[in-house]
């Protein structure tokens, strides 16, 4: 388990992204969104998502960055392929990682969810021990936020399906509700 205060996760890394906004009035927090992400694709050593995140990423270092140049985004977490937990935005805050959505008859996904990012691609697998982290980080979020069901944590492909893909093929759902249950 995690502690959280205010907002934050206290044993994070902490890089606040300017990429975040309130979330509308009277909301409440009760979805998690599971991402995946590496840059460049495929990457797993730098700091290109912090900057990315931040919006300083070097858009000149990579060929695929001229397709994000622009972008501005964010996620609530990250969630490194050593177990290293980043926390970005403040968990009350609505970060900007669903893009256009829909979760059951609900739209605009930011406004209601905190988004996670793993460290890995689509069709990478994932390491254990971000499989702990996020065993533990989501524990603690379903305590701090008691309208999050466990149905209600999906994968960003589950909320924006034919648009995107993550966390992919190389996320075991089953494997790691299993830990989820047992913890």
């Amino acid at each position: 388990m995690y502690d959280l205060s205010d907002g934050w996760f206290t044993k994070a890394h902490k890089i606040p992204s300017p990429n975040h906004n309130k979330r509308p009035e009277n909301t409440a927090i009760d979805a998690i969104i599971i991402h995946s992400i590496s840059l460049p694709p495929g990457c797993y050593e730098g700091n290109d998502i912090h900057h990315f995140f931040s919006n300083k990423l070097d858009c000149d270092k990579d060929p695929f960055y001229d397709e994000i140049r622009d972008l501005s985004v964010s996620a609530h977490l990250l969630i490194r392929r050593d177990g290293e937990l980043v926390q970005y935005v403040n968990l009350l805050e609505r970060a900007w990682h669903a893009g256009p959505s829909c979760l059951g008859d609900q739209e605009n996904c930011n406004d209601f969810s905190i988004g996670i990012e793993l460290e890995g691609t689509d069709n990478s697998h994932f390491e254990v021990a971000q499989y702990n982290t996020l065993t533990s980080v989501v524990s603690s979020l379903l305590k701090y936020f008691p309208e999050i069901t466990r149905e209600r944590i999906v994968g960003h492909s589950d909320i924006a399906p034919g648009r995107k893909t993550d966390p992919g093929t190389g996320f075991d759902w089953g494997h790691w509700q299993d830990m989820l249950n047992l913890e």
